[in-house]
Protein backbone atom coordinates (compact mmCIF):
# COMPACT_ATOMS: atom_id res chain seq x y z
CA UNK A 1 0.00 0.00 0.00
CA UNK A 2 1.28 3.65 -0.55
CA UNK A 3 0.65 5.03 3.02
CA UNK A 4 1.08 9.30 3.64
CA UNK A 5 1.88 9.46 7.44
CA UNK A 6 2.15 13.23 9.25
CA UNK A 7 3.88 12.77 13.10
CA UNK A 8 6.27 10.20 11.23
CA UNK A 9 9.63 11.55 12.99
CA UNK A 10 7.99 11.33 17.09
CA UNK A 11 8.52 8.18 18.88
CA UNK A 12 6.07 6.44 18.06
CA UNK A 13 6.01 7.59 14.36
CA UNK A 14 9.09 6.93 13.97
CA UNK A 15 8.84 3.25 14.95
CA UNK A 16 5.60 2.99 13.13
CA UNK A 17 7.31 4.01 9.67
CA UNK A 18 10.10 1.42 10.07
CA UNK A 19 7.51 -1.73 10.65
CA UNK A 20 5.44 -0.71 7.35
CA UNK A 21 8.12 -0.47 4.91
CA UNK A 22 9.43 -3.70 6.48
CA UNK A 23 6.16 -5.29 5.71
CA UNK A 24 6.42 -3.76 2.29
CA UNK A 25 4.31 -0.88 2.19
CA UNK A 26 5.64 2.71 0.37
CA UNK A 27 5.83 5.15 2.96
CA UNK A 28 6.28 8.79 2.89
CA UNK A 29 6.80 11.42 5.78
CA UNK A 30 4.77 14.42 5.48
CA UNK A 31 7.61 17.07 6.96
CA UNK A 32 7.72 20.42 8.56
CA UNK A 33 11.53 20.90 7.89
CA UNK A 34 13.67 20.62 4.43
CA UNK A 35 16.40 18.65 6.68
CA UNK A 36 13.67 15.71 6.89
CA UNK A 37 13.45 13.61 3.86
CA UNK A 38 9.74 13.98 2.64
CA UNK A 39 6.66 15.89 1.18
CA UNK A 40 7.19 18.77 2.58
CA UNK A 41 3.90 20.92 4.12
CA UNK A 42 3.07 23.71 6.72
CA UNK A 43 -0.47 22.90 7.84
CA UNK A 44 -0.47 26.10 9.82
CA UNK A 45 -0.21 28.24 7.05
CA UNK A 46 -2.38 25.55 5.04
CA UNK A 47 0.86 25.02 2.87
CA UNK A 48 1.79 21.76 0.68
CA UNK A 49 1.55 20.28 -2.76
CA UNK A 50 -1.52 18.93 -3.77
CA UNK A 51 -0.39 17.19 -6.67
CA UNK A 52 2.20 15.02 -4.75
CA UNK A 53 -0.78 13.90 -2.01
CA UNK A 54 -2.54 12.41 -5.23
CA UNK A 55 -2.78 8.81 -5.45
CA UNK A 56 -2.41 7.10 -1.58
CA UNK A 57 -4.30 4.32 0.34
CA UNK A 58 -4.18 5.84 3.13
CA UNK A 59 -3.62 8.78 5.32
CA UNK A 60 -1.61 8.13 8.72
CA UNK A 61 -1.96 11.04 11.14
CA UNK A 62 0.09 11.42 14.24
CA UNK A 63 0.96 14.86 14.70
CA UNK A 64 1.22 16.33 18.35
CA UNK A 65 2.97 18.64 20.69
CA UNK A 66 3.96 16.23 23.58
CA UNK A 67 1.59 16.31 26.61
CA UNK A 68 4.54 15.92 29.23
CA UNK A 69 5.40 19.33 31.37
CA UNK A 70 3.59 21.70 33.12
CA UNK A 71 0.54 22.88 31.44
CA UNK A 72 1.22 26.67 31.19
CA UNK A 73 -1.55 28.35 29.00
CA UNK A 74 0.59 28.46 25.99
CA UNK A 75 1.70 24.75 26.34
CA UNK A 76 -2.18 23.76 26.73
CA UNK A 77 -3.02 25.99 23.32
CA UNK A 78 0.38 24.40 21.68
CA UNK A 79 -1.23 20.51 23.02
CA UNK A 80 -4.77 21.54 21.32
CA UNK A 81 -3.45 23.38 18.13
CA UNK A 82 -0.89 20.79 17.03
CA UNK A 83 -3.63 18.27 17.13
CA UNK A 84 -6.33 20.06 15.90
CA UNK A 85 -5.47 22.18 12.83
CA UNK A 86 -2.68 19.29 11.23
CA UNK A 87 -6.06 17.30 11.20
CA UNK A 88 -8.49 19.95 10.06
CA UNK A 89 -6.01 20.83 6.98
CA UNK A 90 -5.63 16.77 6.15
CA UNK A 91 -9.23 16.80 6.11
CA UNK A 92 -9.50 20.10 3.69
CA UNK A 93 -6.62 18.54 1.08
CA UNK A 94 -8.71 15.46 0.91
CA UNK A 95 -11.82 17.05 -0.04
CA UNK A 96 -9.88 18.97 -2.73
CA UNK A 97 -8.21 15.37 -4.27
CA UNK A 98 -9.19 13.88 -6.99
CA UNK A 99 -7.65 10.63 -6.18
CA UNK A 100 -7.95 10.80 -2.30
CA UNK A 101 -7.28 8.14 0.08
CA UNK A 102 -9.42 5.31 0.89
CA UNK A 103 -8.97 5.33 4.71
CA UNK A 104 -7.67 7.96 7.09
CA UNK A 105 -6.17 6.52 10.19
CA UNK A 106 -5.62 9.39 12.88
CA UNK A 107 -4.31 9.27 16.73
CA UNK A 108 -6.42 10.28 19.82
CA UNK A 109 -6.10 9.07 22.75
CA UNK A 110 -7.95 7.61 26.15
CA UNK A 111 -7.98 10.93 27.69
CA UNK A 112 -11.07 11.39 25.89
CA UNK A 113 -13.32 9.56 28.58
CA UNK A 114 -11.88 12.09 31.40
CA UNK A 115 -11.67 10.71 35.08
CA UNK A 116 -14.64 7.88 35.55
CA UNK A 117 -13.35 6.01 38.47
CA UNK A 118 -14.26 2.39 38.32
CA UNK A 119 -16.66 2.12 35.44
CA UNK A 120 -15.88 -0.16 32.50
CA UNK A 121 -15.44 2.22 29.30
CA UNK A 122 -15.60 0.81 25.41
CA UNK A 123 -15.65 2.84 22.47
CA UNK A 124 -19.29 3.43 22.96
CA UNK A 125 -19.12 5.24 26.11
CA UNK A 126 -19.73 8.90 25.76
CA UNK A 127 -17.19 11.83 26.51
CA UNK A 128 -16.19 13.17 29.90
CA UNK A 129 -14.90 16.39 31.12
CA UNK A 130 -11.43 18.10 31.15
CA UNK A 131 -8.70 19.45 29.21
CA UNK A 132 -7.58 16.58 27.63
CA UNK A 133 -11.05 15.23 27.04
CA UNK A 134 -11.87 18.94 25.32
CA UNK A 135 -8.90 18.62 22.89
CA UNK A 136 -9.90 14.87 22.04
CA UNK A 137 -13.27 15.67 21.66
CA UNK A 138 -12.09 18.49 19.16
CA UNK A 139 -9.49 16.74 17.52
CA UNK A 140 -11.76 13.38 16.45
CA UNK A 141 -14.49 15.99 15.43
CA UNK A 142 -11.82 17.06 12.81
CA UNK A 143 -12.16 13.81 11.27
CA UNK A 144 -16.15 13.94 10.47
CA UNK A 145 -15.88 15.86 6.78
CA UNK A 146 -13.53 12.63 5.81
CA UNK A 147 -16.17 10.36 7.66
CA UNK A 148 -18.77 11.86 5.25
CA UNK A 149 -17.10 11.41 2.37
CA UNK A 150 -17.12 7.86 2.17
CA UNK A 151 -13.27 7.38 3.17
CA UNK A 152 -13.44 4.67 6.38
CA UNK A 153 -11.74 6.78 9.57
CA UNK A 154 -10.12 5.05 12.47
CA UNK A 155 -10.02 7.24 15.33
CA UNK A 156 -6.90 5.01 17.88
CA UNK A 157 -7.56 6.13 21.38
CA UNK A 158 -4.37 4.94 22.99
CA UNK A 159 -3.46 4.48 26.34
CA UNK A 160 -0.33 4.84 28.51
CA UNK A 161 1.87 3.80 26.25
CA UNK A 162 4.88 1.42 27.96
CA UNK A 163 8.55 1.56 26.24
CA UNK A 164 11.78 1.66 28.61
CA UNK A 165 12.70 4.01 25.45
CA UNK A 166 10.26 6.78 26.53
CA UNK A 167 7.30 7.93 27.46
CA UNK A 168 5.76 6.97 30.77
CA UNK A 169 7.74 4.00 31.62
CA UNK A 170 11.13 5.17 31.05
CA UNK A 171 10.46 8.18 33.35
CA UNK A 172 9.22 5.61 35.87
CA UNK A 173 12.20 3.28 35.71
CA UNK A 174 14.74 5.89 37.76
CA UNK A 175 13.10 6.68 40.68
CA UNK A 176 12.32 2.45 41.06
CA UNK A 177 15.68 1.73 40.40
CA UNK A 178 16.65 3.93 43.06
CA UNK A 179 14.45 2.51 45.14
CA UNK A 180 12.14 5.82 45.93
CA UNK A 181 9.06 4.18 43.76
CA UNK A 182 5.80 4.18 45.19
CA UNK A 183 1.84 4.62 44.65
CA UNK A 184 0.25 7.89 43.10
CA UNK A 185 -2.10 9.49 44.69
CA UNK A 186 -4.98 7.13 46.33
CA UNK A 187 -3.45 4.40 43.81
CA UNK A 188 -6.87 3.51 43.15
CA UNK A 189 -7.03 5.31 39.81
CA UNK A 190 -7.28 3.19 36.77
CA UNK A 191 -4.39 2.86 34.77
CA UNK A 192 -4.92 1.31 30.72
CA UNK A 193 -1.85 0.47 29.22
CA UNK A 194 -0.81 -0.96 26.09
CA UNK A 195 2.82 -2.75 25.23
CA UNK A 196 4.51 0.13 22.53
CA UNK A 197 4.92 -3.17 19.88
CA UNK A 198 1.12 -4.09 20.49
CA UNK A 199 0.51 -0.25 19.68
CA UNK A 200 2.37 -0.86 16.30
CA UNK A 201 0.28 -3.59 15.74
CA UNK A 202 -2.66 -1.84 16.26
CA UNK A 203 -2.04 0.49 13.74
CA UNK A 204 -0.89 -1.53 11.33
CA UNK A 205 -3.96 -3.81 12.10
CA UNK A 206 -6.00 -0.52 11.41
CA UNK A 207 -4.62 0.72 8.15
CA UNK A 208 -4.19 -2.91 6.55
CA UNK A 209 -7.97 -3.82 7.90
CA UNK A 210 -11.46 -2.37 5.94
CA UNK A 211 -13.34 -3.42 8.00
CA UNK A 212 -11.72 -1.40 11.34
CA UNK A 213 -13.56 1.60 11.60
CA UNK A 214 -14.21 4.38 14.75
CA UNK A 215 -12.76 5.04 17.57
CA UNK A 216 -10.87 2.22 18.84
CA UNK A 217 -9.39 2.03 22.23
CA UNK A 218 -6.06 1.08 22.04
CA UNK A 219 -5.13 -0.84 25.18
CA UNK A 220 -4.72 -3.82 26.92
CA UNK A 221 -7.34 -6.03 27.60
CA UNK A 222 -6.40 -6.58 31.48
CA UNK A 223 -6.05 -2.74 32.88
CA UNK A 224 -5.12 -2.40 36.24
CA UNK A 225 -4.99 0.74 39.11
CA UNK A 226 -2.19 2.48 39.95
CA UNK A 227 -1.03 0.18 42.86
CA UNK A 228 -1.48 -2.73 40.84
CA UNK A 229 0.66 -1.58 38.29
CA UNK A 230 3.46 0.32 41.30
CA UNK A 231 4.20 -3.19 42.82
CA UNK A 232 3.79 -4.84 39.51
CA UNK A 233 6.97 -3.00 38.31
CA UNK A 234 8.81 -3.06 41.39
CA UNK A 235 8.63 -6.95 41.54
CA UNK A 236 10.27 -6.99 38.11
CA UNK A 237 12.90 -4.47 39.23
CA UNK A 238 13.62 -6.08 42.17
CA UNK A 239 13.11 -3.27 44.10
CA UNK A 240 10.95 -2.03 46.73
CA UNK A 241 7.50 0.62 46.62
CA UNK A 242 7.71 2.38 49.49
CA UNK A 243 7.45 6.00 48.57
CA UNK A 244 4.05 6.70 47.97
CA UNK A 245 3.54 10.26 46.16
CA UNK A 246 0.50 12.03 47.67
CA UNK A 247 -1.94 13.44 45.40
CA UNK A 248 -1.33 17.35 46.96
CA UNK A 249 2.50 16.54 46.16
CA UNK A 250 1.40 15.53 42.42
CA UNK A 251 -0.30 18.87 42.32
CA UNK A 252 2.22 20.64 43.55
CA UNK A 253 5.07 19.74 41.14
CA UNK A 254 2.92 18.86 38.35
CA UNK A 255 -0.23 20.97 38.46
CA UNK A 256 -2.98 20.01 35.81
CA UNK A 257 -0.83 18.03 34.04
CA UNK A 258 -0.13 15.86 36.77
CA UNK A 259 -3.27 16.02 37.52
CA UNK A 260 -5.32 14.58 34.69
CA UNK A 261 -2.15 12.49 34.05
CA UNK A 262 -1.46 10.66 37.39
CA UNK A 263 -4.69 11.24 39.05
CA UNK A 264 -7.30 10.89 37.12
CA UNK A 265 -8.09 6.82 35.96
CA UNK A 266 -10.12 5.36 32.79
CA UNK A 267 -10.70 1.76 33.26
CA UNK A 268 -11.09 1.24 29.34
CA UNK A 269 -11.83 -2.06 27.26
CA UNK A 270 -10.71 -2.54 23.93
CA UNK A 271 -14.03 -3.70 22.83
CA UNK A 272 -13.63 -3.15 19.04
CA UNK A 273 -10.36 -4.83 18.84
CA UNK A 274 -11.60 -7.65 20.69
CA UNK A 275 -14.53 -8.24 18.39
CA UNK A 276 -12.55 -7.75 15.11
CA UNK A 277 -10.85 -10.65 16.42
CA UNK A 278 -7.10 -8.89 17.05
CA UNK A 279 -4.60 -10.86 18.75
CA UNK A 280 -2.93 -8.73 21.73
CA UNK A 281 1.18 -10.11 22.13
CA UNK A 282 0.98 -9.01 25.75
CA UNK A 283 -2.89 -8.58 27.71
CA UNK A 284 -1.09 -9.26 30.66
CA UNK A 285 1.13 -6.13 32.54
CA UNK A 286 3.42 -8.37 34.53
CA UNK A 287 4.77 -10.53 31.45
CA UNK A 288 4.75 -7.02 29.00
CA UNK A 289 7.04 -5.75 31.81
CA UNK A 290 9.39 -8.30 31.91
CA UNK A 291 9.78 -8.86 28.28
CA UNK A 292 10.57 -5.11 27.80
CA UNK A 293 13.09 -4.74 30.70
Amino acid sequence: MKILISGATGFIGSKLVSRLRSSGHTVTLLVRSTSDVGLLWDPYRHEVDLRRMEGYDVFVNLSGESINGRWTNDKKKKIADSRIYPTRFLSECIGKLKNPPKSFVCASAIGYYGNRGDEELTENSGPGSGFLADVCKAWESETRMIESKGIRVVNVRTGLVLSPEGGALQKLLLPFKLGVGGVVGSGRQWWSWIDLNDLLRIYQYAIENDNVKGPVNAVAPNTVTNRTFVKTLARVLRRPALFPLPSFIVKIIFGEMGEELLLFGQRVLPARLNESGFEFEHKELEPALRSML
